[in-house]
């Protein structure tokens, strides 16, 4: 069975949104699919439980683990530290932070919750404004040291500072981000606005793809990319923001291509991203089995180069 490393799934809402058994379903489909990269966050998800706290999606997928032997060596655990609230109701202003302390504990907490001695990927899930960078980045660096950590990535950062963290752990000979996690998806909101996303740096941005273009040690993961089923049901209509032009004129464009393959928006929405340049790892984030098999033959679609000219110039 052959490795499908270019959709990683979304463990957000798993152990509240999505009870055990459906978690559990989700994520044995993924793998005997051949899937490998798991996203989760320490945080997650703090705003659906009653605690007030996160940490419910890592100790899922620990319990997850522990009950398919074996399975821990075929996938890859990718996970944040960053913004669980240290005090409840009172995010962002208690959010931990990325001090060296925040990550050192951080990461002792997830991998205690997932019951594993190291993560594949470790994220900085959205910029500090108090902790200095110097400060974050050897902190990150000392876990890649021990062996904790096997690469670092950085979410919701806005381009200078992904590139000043870079500077500065080549200057001390530290291991640096290589990758960066950001919304990412086909349409694009109405100039002066931004999308519905939580965090101010949290979309891509041209800069954001004109830096990756020139930094090809650098991947792409692209959250909410189909919009939360926003492209396909229409029970859930697009956010303001997409109400212009352009977006009539992509969603065109998407059902054209979708003809054209015999596929739908989603499917085609992911191929783009895969096929891009620079290529998006999408997370999806899914809630049956339907919806995962859906992504993965998203994943596995291929685009003429004339069908993705034709998508990128729907502007």
């Amino acid at each position: 069975m052959s490795m499908i490393e270019n959709l990683a799934l979304g463990a957000m809402l798993f152990g509240t949104v999505q009870d055990e058994r459906r978690s559990y379903e989700l994520l044995d489909r993924f793998v005997d699919a051949g899937g490998v990269w798991i996203d989760t966050a320490n945080c997650y998800s703090f705003w659906a439980d009653p605690s007030g706290f996160g940490g419910q999606s890592e100790t899922l997928l620990g319990r997850w683990l522990a009950s398919r032997p074996g399975v821990r060596d075929r996938v890859r655990i990718s996970t944040k530290v960053g913004c669980e609230p240290t005090e409840a109701g009172r995010f962002p202003e208690t959010a931990e932070g990325l001090s060296a302390g925040a990550v050192k504990s951080g990461i002792e907490g997830s991998l205690r919750r997932l019951g594993t001695d190291h993560v594949e990927l470790y994220w900085a899930h959205k910029p500090d404004p108090v902790a200095p960078l110097e400060d974050t980045v050897a902190a990150f660096d000392e876990l890649v040291s021990a062996g904790t950590v096997g690469r670092l990535g950085c979410s919701n950062y806005p381009a200078w500072q992904i590139d000043r963290a870079r500077q500065i752990a080549r200057a001390h000979g530290s291991a640096g981000f290589t990758a960066v996690q950001q919304h990412h998806t086909y349409l694009q909101p109405r100039p002066a606005t931004r999308p519905t996303v939580v965090h101010r740096f949290g979309a891509v941005t041209d800069e954001v793809l004109h830096y990756l273009e020139h930094h090809p040690d650098m991947a792409l993961w692209a959250y909410t990319p189909l919009l939360s089923g926003r492209y396909t049901r229409a029970d859930k209509p697009l956010p303001t923001e997409y109400d212009h032009p352009g977006t009539a004129r992509r969603l065109a464009a998407l059902d054209e291509i979708a003809d054209e393959t015999g596929t739908n928006r989603n499917r085609v929405v992911l191929a783009w991203l895969t096929g891009g340049n620079p290529a998006a790892t999408p997370i999806v984030g899914v809630s049956t089995v339907q919806q995962l098999d859906e992504a993965l033959a998203g994943v596995s679609l291929e685009l003429t180069a004339e069908q993705r000219e034709r998508l990128d110039s729907a502007a």
